[in-house]
């Protein structure tokens, strides 16, 4: 609690220097203003985020106070149910601040689990991607969608308004690698403006936070200079030893603004120019550990215009990305977990993380199904060694099956050594030794090999194998299909996927509303996103025979095409079935099944279709358990 001032405040001069009748109301209104003063601290007050620049260095300031920002991306934002115990977890390794890429419906309660273990957060913005086939798989026109802009636009003014007060709000992060992710400099001119219009709007709306805008190295930065002044902060992604040059470039650009590295880890696949049969060779465990233990501060935080840093990725999963960048994989903790804490807090890891010296597969070809010798060297500091698996992944294909790890059969042991069984694969592949301990940390070294295979050879699309039973909806929670193909009237349809209250079983259903008494609609449920053919996708589901759903209308006497299949064969990456049937729905659950057993379901794009007429009436459609067995 402040002090209070022995010295008359002024506006109470002329009030000391009247009758003792003055000094009851002078000691009167001392009093409220000391009461006054014990009250604020107490007040729920949003926070007041500024840059400063002093000298040449430029400082971030919470309510006055100086703030280095010592972050990490933030993966789990759907897993509310554990929020305390990740956000408990980044307290634990040294971590004052998290990003997000956009924000959701579940941003009120992160929030707010944030400000309780007091940490701030870039509050995600998300913008659309220009071209088709790069990241989120999106397709957007700048130059002719205006309907899109403006839903970006309201979008953005809206999350700004909602959460501005909130005290755990740090930054707003508008878009990420958007101009990474254009083809042409007319395009780029028209987000820039649209980035602008979005910007300054935000200022007048919220004059507390700095909005940052984010891309890959370098490459927004002339345009945002140009023609988006109202941005506060430069958001740059970068990874490896780049972030030690990215002062350089700013100064040779002539940049006069702060930065903060939005993303950071060990290089990335994209940075690396060593192969072998043609996969890229990762970097080691011991190089993931350094290149945030040692980079974070001798080559960002060390820098005049810089920030701060987001370190990519506190995150879980079993994909390509994940041993090489996430915090955890399959639930165990990786070096990268521990290089946080160190950075962070100076503490080493309480329990090392087992060190594969060696792992090495036989140069040359082999057929499928073959067993292959593998070298392992492991070394591990508490001689706790747990248990040793091997994975392997592809490198070709529709990202999907490039970005799935799967399990290898293994034999041996570390004191005998392992071989392991080739899957039926045509190609080279990335193997990967799995070493775990037994305080859940896992180290992962990977080799590649090359799989010869004469039926896998001759297939025309390379996408991930399904496993049977293959749920294309159970719950709304990872979905392999996204609903993003409306067709007919769109403006009569009503789509939630994640529908609680008619529900066959499990949380959730499908709710498809029809609002309009005319007319025809269709939603489909395609791989990739946003895509009508253009791009590899889908699944192979070759061996199920059947395919079947429940659903119920809301009243009896609906007529719905329901099936799978909708991209022809003059598309380039067409389905390679389709089959819808004609359903007369009722008022109850009930299950619906087409036999598969002589389809063709080796590249099934497009995992669930429906059509409908209102036929003068307005309905609502309900879906769940769709599935191939």
């Amino acid at each position: 609690m402040p002090k209070p001032s022995k010295e008359i405040p002024k506006f109470c001069g002329k009030l000391a220097r009247n009758s003792a009748n003055d000094m009851k109301n002078l000691k009167y209104t001392t009093y409220l203003l000391f009461l006054l003063l014990s009250i604020v601290p107490f007040c729920d007050l949003k926070s007041q985020v500024t840059i400063e620049k002093l000298e040449d260095n430029w400082q971030l300031k919470i309510n006055g106070e100086d703030f280095e920002i010592h972050g990490i991306t933030f993966g789990p934002v759907d897993d509310t149910a554990n929020y305390d115990a990740y956000f408990k977890d980044l307290q634990s390794l040294g971590v004052n601040a998290i990003r997000t890429w956009a924000t959701g419906k579940n941003a009120k309660k992160l929030l707010d689990t944030a400000d309780k273990y007091g940490i701030k957060v870039m509050m995600g913005i998300w913008m659309r991607h220009g071209r088709p086939g790069m990241e989120d798989d999106d397709s957007f026109n700048y130059l002719k969608d205006k309907e899109g802009m403006k839903a970006m636009y309201d979008n953005a003014i809206n999350v700004v308004t909602t959460y501005k007060d909130h005290p755990a709000v740090l930054t707003w992060g508008i878009g990420n690698e958007v101009y990474l992710n254009m083809a042409t400099d007319e395009e780029k001119l028209a987000y820039s403006k649209l980035l602008e219009k979005i910007c300054k709007q935000m200022k007048t709306i919220d004059p507390n936070h700095p909005i940052t805008s984010v891309e890959a190295w370098t490459f927004g930065i002339e345009w945002w200079h140009k023609h988006v002044p109202s941005i506060d902060i430069y958001g740059l992604n970068t990874y490896g030893f780049g972030a030690n040059l990215l002062q350089g470039e700013l100064d040779k650009m002539k940049v006069d603004k702060p930065y903060i590295v939005s993303e950071f880890g060990v290089r990335g696949e994209w940075d690396i120019k060593a192969m072998r049969n043609n996969i890229k060779i990762e970097p080691t465990d011991t190089e993931k550990y350094e290149a945030i233990a040692n980079g974070v501060p001798n080559w960002i935080l060390n820098k005049p215009n810089n920030l701060g840093v987001f370190v990519f990725h506190y995150s879980d999963g079993n994909q390509h990305m994940a041993p090489w960048l996430f915090t955890h994989y399959k639930g165990a903790k990786r070096p990268q977990y521990w290089a946080v804490r160190k950075v962070f807090t100076g503490k080493e890891p309480s329990n090392k993380v087992p060190k594969i010296l060696k792992f090495s597969l036989p140069d040359g070809s082999f057929e499928s199904g073959t067993w292959v010798k593998v070298t392992l060297t492991v070394s591990d500091t508490e001689k706790d060694i747990k248990t040793v698996k091997f994975s392997f992944n592809h490198r070709e294909g529709s990202r999907k099956r490039r970005d799935q790890i799967n399990t290898l059969e293994f034999r041996g042991t570390l004191k005998n050594g392992y071989e392991i069984k080739l899957p039926k694969i045509h190609g080279a592949i990335k193997v990967y030794a799995e070493v775990y301990d037994e305080a859940n940390n896992v180290g992962i070294a990977s080799s590649s090999v090359m799989v010869t295979d004469k039926e896998e050879q001759k297939k025309k699309f390379l996408v991930p194998k399904a496993n049977l039973p293959f749920y294309v909806y159970r719950d709304a929670e990872n979905m392999p299909y996204t609903p993003s193909a409306y067709m007919g009237n769109v403006k009569g349809m009503q789509v939630d996927m994640a529908h609680t209250k008619n529900v066959k079983s499990g949380k959730t259903a499908i709710e498809l509303k029809y609002t309009e008494s005319k007319n025809w609609y269709g939603l489909g449920l395609v791989d990739p996103a946003n895509d009508w053919g253009d791009i590899l996708g889908g699944y192979d589901i070759s061996g199920a025979r059947t395919f079947s759903f429940w659903a119920k209308a809301s009243y009896k006497g609906v007529k719905a095409k329901i099936g799978f299949g909708m991209i022809e064969q003059n598309k380039k990456y067409p389905d390679s079935a389709i089959k819808t049937e004609e359903f007369v729905l009722t008022d109850q659950w009930k299950k619906y099944t087409i036999k598969t057993k002589r389809l063709n379901l080796s590249h099934i794009r497009s995992g669930f279709v429906l059509f409908a007429a209102a036929n003068g009436f307005q309905h609502t459609i309900y879906l769940d358990d769709i599935v191939f067995e």
